[in-house]
């Protein structure tokens, strides 16, 4: 058994992990950082649906190598690692006992599949989406051949998994659970545009529906079965019906977790020995307004973490600490974007909060007859005593995933409408709304509006 030391030992080379590795470089060049992942070669995450079609067409297209970390000074080791002493600080691999001072999980997340489909996994074509290369090329491969794909999730992955297989000419079924698609990051309305691209792009959209069966044929799949009896021939199915902490490792040293699985951390993402930290999605989550605890899961919140833990390993150096999850999302359906940032109004009002909503629809550009103009749908939600922003939607061009970021940190830092009334930005007609229109203004306008008249803008 080779043994091997290092400072600073990070288990994962994903988003959260890798970002980690370079914050902890930057600031303590003097300790050795070591990153431990299972690939030479990873995929971009929120890629892997654009595999299946023209946009990217191949895995090999959406890989990601070890070399950014090592031009910062990083060392890499391509493996698995079966099992930590959190007392002794070492690390076992097959070949290798790595002797830690800090270590850091950031082993991510893996698909959950309800326990009732489980099974059904054994069987051809029947597949889920993980963030591995081999299976991603072989259900590549596979699905190519095909023609028929139900699609079982209505999240953003499932989303854009079935629009990426119609794209590429496929006859397409979208089944969900929930009443309207991306439940939770759009209230119905944004939700219910979004269904209108989907289905215009001949996916046969089935919501509030739930698969009852999988349906086989000599272990292979031929058809699924709906919780109302129907039945839908397919030659593929694709589980895209979420992802869990994949805490495995975690579990074997004794960690202590949170309500949905993920390791317990404090907002440093120090966990209860002060050595050990955890990032990603493997990482308990709080939500940014509620303070609950989140399965919010998303590689921007992961790179967060990776920097806060990466700054802290050997003492808080800024004060600035990780406040949570706001769940800042953004995907694009068709031609039209949709962002979404914080609190949903149809959240707010299940929490009990005392919330204002402001809409406005413009353009995102000035005048309209700008060439590739399109419509643009801004939504804010505030609370209505005091006036600060807990959340915002849009829906428009391209610009909707800068402008959320900015709706983001508006949420982050505490802005109230009132200053969002005043805030200068830049405009110009062949990139932006018309300044006397901008649409976040307009928005936070309408809602002060109606904080002055006593009542909320429904």
């Amino acid at each position: 058994m080779q043994k091997t030391v290092c400072d600073v030992l990070i288990i994962g080379g994903g988003p959260a992990g890798s970002v980690c590795a370079m914050t902890a470089k930057m600031n303590f060049p003097d300790k050795e950082v070591l990153v431990v992942r299972e690939q030479e070669l990873q995929m971009v995450p929120c890629a892997i649906p654009y595999i299946f079609s023209q946009t990217l067409g191949s895995v090999e297209n959406n890989l990601v190598s070890c070399a950014p970390a090592q031009k910062f000074g990083i060392s890499t080791m391509i493996g698995k690692v079966e099992s930590v002493d959190t007392d002794k600080k070492i690390a076992y691999m097959d070949e290798y006992e790595i002797f830690f001072d800090k270590l850091v999980f950031a082993t991510g997340s893996k698909p959950f599949v309800h326990p009732t489909l489980r099974e059904s996994l054994n069987l051809k074509g029947v597949f889920t989406v993980p963030k591995n290369v081999p299976y991603i090329r072989e259900m590549k491969e596979y699905t190519d051949t095909k023609n028929r794909v139900v699609v079982v999730g209505t999240g953003f992955i499932g989303i854009e998994m079935a629009m990426e297989f119609a794209e590429n000419g496929k006859e397409v079924t979208l089944v969900g659970r929930s009443r309207h698609i991306l439940k939770g990051s759009f209230d119905s309305e944004v939700a219910a545009m979004a269904e209108e691209i989907i289905k215009s792009a001949n996916i046969n959209y089935i919501g509030g529906e739930g698969v009852d069966k999988i349906l086989e044929n000599n272990g292979v799949v031929c058809g699924i079965k709906l919780q109302s009896g129907a039945i839908i021939d397919t030659d593929i199915v694709v589980l895209a019906t979420g992802f869990k902490a994949n805490t495995d490792l975690a579990e074997k040293a004794n960690m202590k977790f949170g309500h949905y699985g993920g390791i317990w951390v404090d907002e440093y993402m120090r966990t209860e020995n002060r050595d050990i930290f955890a990032v990603g999605d493997c990482a308990m989550r709080r939500h940014f307004i509620t303070k609950q605890q989140s399965k919010v899961m998303l590689a921007s919140t992961s790179s967060a973490e990776g920097r806060v833990a990466g700054s802290s390993l050997y003492g808080v150096k800024y004060l600035k600490h990780f406040s949570g999850t706001i769940a800042i999302f953004s995907t694009v359906i068709g031609d039209m974007a949709f962002a979404s940032a914080g609190i949903t109004c149809e959240e707010a009002k299940e929490g009990h909060a005392d919330v204002v909503v402001g809409a406005f629809e413009g353009m995102n550009r000035h005048p309209a007859a700008i060439p590739d103009a399109q419509k643009q749908y801004v939504k804010l939600v505030a609370m209505r005593n005091g006036g600060q922003i807990i959340g915002g939607q849009i829906v428009g061009g391209q610009e909707a995933g800068e402008m959320i970021n900015l709706i983001g940190a508006m949420i982050e830092s505490g802005m109230t409408i009132y200053q969002a009334m005043t805030m200068q930005v830049a405009t110009q007609p062949k990139l932006t709304a018309a300044p006397t229109m901008y649409p976040l203004t307009i928005a936070a306008t309408m809602i002060a509006q109606e904080i002055s008249k006593g009542c909320t803008l429904q």
